[in-house]
């Protein structure tokens, strides 16, 4: 009886584990007030760093334009751990990207750009397939503790479908994980295409 009593208990706290283990791996950086809008997670730049841009823009530069921006990429951990294994991302992902300005002038520097202290922007990009048409949704926090869902008709939404690498983001600017969604074949038809035009000279159609 002892014994039957001692694997029922070692088979209950072994579930338990199980399912702590679960939930820890289970993507849980997207949390939401009462009314629908996201948290900004203050705590972003201790998840996983994906790549760094420059001046990148996906049309032509605008008029007026004085100035250079970094912008940075971070993915919370346990979304990222489950794309290294699929090669795509899990529902309740959430990826944040902050806007920093660049300069050339400061400290010992002599040339090349630097980012500044100071936040210019972030934005979120969420996967929740509950909660938004299409399974995700953009956020622009600007200074805001909370943001809701930039309207469907946003151009970025379209520009992510159209053009994004793996489920509508960008991992073709993320170069840890180009190659490893190479490896898993779930690039995405869209992203295909523009890659061949690019070889042959002609640049995708970015409207």
């Amino acid at each position: 009886m002892r014994s039957t009593w001692i694997l029922a208990a070692a088979l209950g706290l072994a579930g338990v584990a199980a399912t702590a283990a679960d939930t820890a791996d289970a993507p849980r950086g997207a949390s939401y007030t009462e009314d629908g809008k996201l948290r900004r997670p203050d705590n972003y730049r201790e998840w996983i760093y994906l790549s760094s841009g420059l001046d990148m823009n996906y049309r032509e530069r605008p008029m007026g334009m004085n100035h250079s921006m970094f912008d940075n990429v971070f993915v919370e951990p346990s979304a990222y751990r489950a794309f290294l294994e699929t090669g795509t991302w899990p529902d309740r992902t959430i990826l944040v990207m902050e806007v920093r300005g660049a300069s050339n002038k400061g400290s010992i520097n002599k040339s090349g750009q630097f980012q500044t202290a100071g936040l210019m922007g972030m934005e979120a990009h969420v996967k929740d397939s509950a909660r938004f048409p299409g399974g995700w949704a953009f956020f622009a926090f600007d200074d805001a503790d909370a943001a809701a869902p930039l309207p469907q008709e946003a151009a970025c939404y379209a520009c992510h479908r159209e053009h994004g690498a793996v489920d509508t983001t960008f991992v073709q600017f993320y170069p840890t994980l180009l190659g490893l969604a190479q490896q898993k074949k779930t690039l995405s038809a869209a992203y295909l295409a523009d890659e061949a035009k690019a070889k042959e000279g002609a640049p995708p159609d970015t409207h």
